[in-house]
């Protein structure tokens, strides 16, 4: 697929080289020249122009793409500019990084309903790490649904699915297990996870392994709380 990404700053230098890295092409903007430079040699293309500039904005491939990502954050006049023209230039999908409510309702108001709150999801993944020390990643699906890894309570090391029986007893779906190995990479030690594919009911749960679960966060927190 082909993506452009707009705005090389944390946010969208490590979309754009993730993309890439994924298989993708994508085409990667920013108006300092140095960041885009810098990036040549991790994105499939890398440009120096102003988004906001009508006459350089349609010199990219911009019906070709799958998706353009507005990624401006500290800049929420450019950010905004950039995404009306968008708009106008009749571009198909546009997925806009949102920093602010008020930019949230700028956007909605353009019927931009596409978009990303990355700081806010990044705090809320964090707050709730810091409020349950077990919870090692969570992903919000919905206002009831979660998708939380966890490591396995000490309860249940040993057993299979089947025999933990965690889906009628907490009303969660374990979607995977996850083990943790060692591997050297340019001679640096560093802790790698794999996951071992859609868990079955003969899956066997073991000491160290990670539960990747689905399901209504309260339930998931009684799981993990469950020690008796």
């Amino acid at each position: 697929m082909k993506y452009i990404v707009l705005g090389l700053g944390h946010f969208g230098k490590s979309l754009a080289v993730h993309l890439t890295e994924l298989g993708h092409e994508v085409i990667a903007a920013d108006k300092k020249l140095a960041i885009v430079e810098q990036l040549k040699d991790k994105i499939t293309h890398t440009v120096c122009m102003d988004t906001t500039d009508r006459e350089a904005m349609t010199a990219l491939p911009l019906k070709d793409a799958h998706a353009v990502i507005v990624a401006i954050g500290e800049d929420e006049g450019a950010s905004l500019l950039t995404t009306a023209l968008l708009k106008r230039l009749n571009v198909k999908r546009i997925i806009g990084r949102v920093v602010s409510e008020l930019q949230k309702t700028v956007l909605e108001a353009m019927q931009i309903d596409d978009y990303i709150m990355p700081e806010e999801e990044a705090a809320e993944r964090l707050a709730m790490r810091l409020d349950n020390v077990d919870i090692i990643d969570s992903f919000k699906i919905s206002d009831r649904y979660s998708i939380v890894e966890t490591r396995v309570p000490s309860k249940y090391v040993g057993m299979t699915l089947r025999e933990a029986n965690l889906t009628n007893q907490f009303k969660v779906i374990v979607l995977t297990t996850v083990k943790s190995y060692e591997e050297k990479v340019d001679g640096k030690t560093r802790l790698r996870n794999e996951a071992s594919g859609i868990a079955r009911s003969e899956t066997r749960l073991e000491e160290g392994d990670l539960l990747v679960l689905f399901g209504e966060l309260s339930n998931i927190q009684r799981l993990i709380q469950k020690t008796d």
